[in-house]
């Protein structure tokens, strides 16, 4: 359980929209930060083993990009969604789920992921070094809630998926907006 934890410091590279480039490809380099994301807000951050899987792409991702309104009555400032893909990867992937809400982190390096415990071996899948299917709740850097698939392991021969669900963490939040009104 990482309830309590502080999220660790790094640096994403990323790519971002910009026009003054020009060309079919407007985007430049920016690197942001942990408390760039996560400083000063309240935030869901889901994280999965692959930009364009089946599960990622069919259930988890869409199913928080449609919940967006719910989760912001609920106290949610922002969702990300991170996957040890690198930006071009993650903004193709954003792309072609039409994301309007839902903002992706690309933790291309895993380093990360490798920090929150949360680095796995998928070479069973072709993969190489992915992410762990987790959700968490996170206040102003700091784990407020945490839902982390069952069987943790390399290598792990199925792909477990409900503990990180929309669903799951709406349950939570709901739970915790009735007792904080109590």
């Amino acid at each position: 359980m990482k309830v309590g934890v502080k999220l660790p410091e790094v640096t994403f590279h990323t790519r971002v929209r910009d026009e003054s480039v020009g060309g079919p490809n407007p985007f430049r380099w920016e690197d942001k930060t942990t408390a760039d994301y996560f400083a000063g807000k309240r935030v869901i951050l889901f994280s999965l083993p692959g930009a364009f899987t089946p599960t990622c792409s069919t259930y988890q991702l869409p199913g928080y990009e449609k919940g967006y309104p719910e989760f912001k009555d609920l106290g949610i400032d922002e969702i990300y969604c991170m996957s040890v893909n690198d930006s071009f990867v993650m903004n193709k992937w954003a792309q072609s789920q039409e994301l309007q809400n839902v903002k992706v982190i690309p933790d291309g390096s895993g380093e990360f992921t490798r920090k929150m415990g949360m680095l796995v071996d998928k070479d069973n899948l072709g993969f190489g070094m992915r992410s762990w299917r987790y959700a968490a709740v996170i206040n102003d850097g700091v784990v407020e809630a945490w839902f982390e698939e069952p069987g943790l392991m390399d290598n792990c021969p199925d792909d477990p998926y409900g503990v990180s669900s929309p669903e799951t963490v709406k349950e939570y939040l709901v739970e915790a907006s009735k007792a904080s009104a109590a």
